[in-house]
Order: C-alpha cells, then structure tokens, then sequence
C-alpha cells in the first residue's frame, strides 16, 4: 500500500483549503446495502428532529411529567456511554499496563468512543424540553455543585476533550502536520490518564442517577449498588463492542489493514474474551450478593421476576460460560456470538433500569413511539456515516506515515 505524502499548507492556506474540499468528496460505491437503508432513515429522522424543535418534544415523543427520561436517555445516552466503555479499557491495557499486543486497534477504539459522546451528548439536547438550558448542569445553575448531574455533565465534557486529544494525533497524520503532530503525540499519555480516570467516575455516575429514584424502579433492578454495577458492566460491555465492530471493520475494511495486523486478529479477540469473561464472572457474583442482601426471594415468581433471571441466566451467564469456553478453545466464532450477546444483555440490563423497570407499576406505562425509534436509528446511522468517513481518510487501522516514526526519535 503507498504511503500518501503529507500536504503542503502554503502561508494562505489555500492547499489546506483545497485538501479538504477534495477528502469531502464521496469514496467507493454509493448503492451498497447500508447506504440504501440509512439514508431514507436519517432523511426522515431530520425531519422528525425539526418538528421536535419546532413544536416541542410532545409532538413526537411519548414522553410525560411522570416519566421524563424515555428511550433517547435510556439507549442513546446510557447504554451507548456503556458501550463506549472499551475506549477507556484499551487504553489503560496499552499506555498504562504496557500491553503492545492490543496498540493496533487503540485508535479505532478511541475514534469509536469520542463519536458515541459527541452523539450521544448531543441526543441530551433532543431529550431537554428546554434544549438552551443544556449549560445549567455545567455551570451547576439549579442544580448546584454537589449535585451527581453537574459531575456527570463536566464527566461528559471534559472526556470528550481527552479523547479528542488521544485521537488527534491520526488527524495531525492525516494533515500532514509534523510539528503538531510531535506536540500532540507527547500529550497522549497525559490525556489518557485523565480520560481513565473521567471514565470510571461518569461510568459509575450515570448509575448514581438513578440512587433518586428508588421508589420508581423495580426492586429486582434497584440498589445502592447502581454505579458500581454500571462500572463494572462498562467494561466487558465495551470490549464486546471492540469484538463486534472489529470484526466487522475487518471485514469492511480489510484492504486498510497490514497482514501483520491481520494476523494478530485472533489473538487479540482471543484476550478480550478472556477479560471480558474475568468481569462478567465479578459482575454475576456481585448481582448476586445483592439479590441476596435484598431478599427479594418472592420476587422471582411474578412476570418481572421471570424477566430477571432472563436478563442474568441468559445474557450475562450464558455469555460468561461462552467466552471462557471459546477462549479456551480458541474459537473466534463463538467468541463473536458471545459478544453479540452480551451488547444484547447490556441494551436488556440499561433499559430495564431506565425504561423498563421505570414506573413499572404505573397504570399507563412509558412505550416509546416509533418516531423516537426513527431518531435513534437516526443517532447510529449518522455516526456510522462519519465514522466511516474517517476511517476511509485518516490512519485509524492502516499503518501511520513513516515520518511518525522520525518524531518519536
């Protein structure tokens, strides 16, 4: 593969202006499965976001006074965050416990997380019925400084800005930028230590959200035990998701990847599974303690008690028993199905906390309609879109420019 030459940016920018404009310019075929599917989506899902603007978060949401928080907080902001866990993960395993085997898929983790918090922080503005006072919670304006909102809100943010600083360097690549890209790359580790350590309190205080409402959430689902349990499910929550959207992108876009790379594939999938096993074991042991603490033996015998043990048997043990199986047999196929469903598990788990398990007692219960779902769908195909779009430009799986190597020296 050529390696492409970095830019010239001449003093009044115009080969910076012209580089640009032309990496706007569209890639490979446009009538591809996804294409045909997305487009119609997010077309109508645009539309679907101007009236929300324009007449008011009822007009399209089955939201009420009594629940607030619906399907856009549930999925787009809890689950996604959750998912978004293996940024964090993957960069303590590289730049702090030293593990080079995974350094090749860092990048893609990383560029993976930033665009689930750009997105899904951008879906609060859709759920605000006042979307302009999104600044309250940061500035602690109603709220206070003490309150968990104002932490998660500067979480949020200020994890953000050190993804896009672990990121940068891939963009100061793509430019052609050698000095910046020097001064960026040494900022990396200063980033990521700070990003882990924003990671494992939002993480963890998504949950503490929801300590308000105990008498709202089903007691099979509640406990003070919330952000621990959010943490913890993080983390094998996010390396699920490196697995599935590894495998696709190696798929995808396999001409992008060495056959160094491409080789140490199943190795690497082989290690996530082994973690991920290792914390759904202490995830699974915690959950029960806590129904055991909690004495909700009779509990299990009513519909939602059924539901439970759905969630717990089937979607966190039997993924368990699979990923330890299929590591120890080294078999990357059931590696994926055991990712698959564990991100299945982890939707189940955060729903039934947030939407679920909400109010579940109430005489007219939250069902979202099907003009949320279309903004949701809406949310994942646009980042999708410009996931690729970076992917197909910026060294993210490919190799970075030989000159990379001249400033590390």
């Amino acid at each position: 593969m050529s390696e492409k030459h970095p830019i010239t940016i001449d003093n009044d920018g115009k080969s910076l202006w012209k580089f640009l404009i032309s990496e706007l310019k569209p890639k490979g075929k446009w009538l591809t499965p996804f294409n045909i599917i997305s487009i119609p989506i997010i077309l109508l899902g645009l539309v679907l976001i101007v009236i929300r603007f324009w007449k008011g978060i009822g007009a399209i949401t089955n939201l009420t006074q009594e629940v607030p928080w619906g399907l856009w907080i549930g999925f787009d902001v809890v689950t996604g965050v959750a998912f978004a866990g293996g940024a964090y993960v993957l960069t303590f395993m590289v730049y702090i416990l030293n593990m080079k085997k995974y350094h090749s898929i860092v990048r893609v983790t990383v560029l993976n997380g930033f665009l689930a918090y750009v997105f899904y922080a951008g879906a609060l503005l859709l759920d605000l019925g006042r979307p302009w006072n999104v600044i309250n919670p940061i500035i602690g304006n109603n709220f206070g400084v003490n309150s968990v909102l104002f932490l998660v809100a500067w979480h949020f943010l200020l994890y953000m800005i050190a993804q896009l600083i672990e990121f940068s360097p891939a963009i100061a690549e793509w430019l052609g930028t050698r000095h910046i890209h020097k001064i960026l790359s040494g900022m990396t580790v200063g980033a990521v230590i700070f990003g882990i350590t924003l990671s494992t309190l939002h993480q963890s205080g998504l949950g503490a959200l929801y300590l308000m409402a105990k008498e709202k959430i089903h007691p099979l689902w509640y406990s003070e035990f919330i952000p621990i349990m959010f943490f913890v499910s993080s983390i094998f929550a996010g390396l699920s998701m490196v697995i599935f959207e590894g495998s696709i992108s190696d798929k995808v876009f396999f001409w992008q990847i060495s056959e160094k790379n491409h080789k140490a594939q199943g190795g690497i999938i082989c290690g996530l599974a082994k973690i991920c096993a290792g914390t759904m074991f202490a995830y699974f042991f915690l959950q029960v303690l806590v129904f055991i603490h909690g004495r909700h033996w009779d509990l299990l015998n009513t519909p939602m008690g059924y539901w439970y043990l759905l969630e717990m048997l089937g979607f966190v043990f039997l993924p368990m028993a699979l990923f330890y199986y299929s590591y120890r047999r080294n078999s990357i196929l059931l590696i994926r199905i055991a990712a698959i469903i564990t991100m299945l598990g982890i939707i189940l788990n955060r729903l039934n906390v947030t939407v679920i398990g909400f109010r579940w007692d109430a005489a007219i219960r939250y069902v979202p309609s099907w003009m949320e779902l279309v903004v949701t769908l809406t949310v994942i195909f646009t980042e999708i879109w410009i996931f690729r779009w970076v992917i197909n430009r910026m060294p993210v799986l490919r190799d970075s420019p030989s000159w990379t190597k001249e400033n590390k020296n």
